[in-house]
């Protein structure tokens, strides 16, 4: 499963989404404000302290794909449905 850690305020974060949703997989969503306790714990799980952080999996470092425009840069390279399909 896809994960997304999102604020409600990102247009990076919107626009990650809609990618994923055009590409026809589910994702969960983690959202979080600035500061709040659930960012600092996935701070500490990442050393990323921005959003939106998109994991081919649970949320962990070695299931970090990125922000938007990693995850953009996979898709125009035609890798990501392949990342993602490997997470199912």
């Amino acid at each position: 499963m896809i994960t997304i850690v999102s604020s409600n305020i990102c247009p990076y974060c919107s626009m990650a989404k809609q990618l994923i949703t055009e590409l026809w997989f589910e994702y969960t969503e983690k959202q979080v404000g600035m500061w709040s306790p659930e960012l600092m714990e996935i701070v500490q799980k990442t050393g990323l302290m921005s959003v939106p952080q998109i994991f081919a999996w649970d949320i962990s470092k070695e299931n970090l794909l990125g922000w938007y425009d990693e995850i953009n840069m996979l898709n125009q390279q035609w890798k990501l449905v392949d990342i993602f399909n490997t997470t199912k």
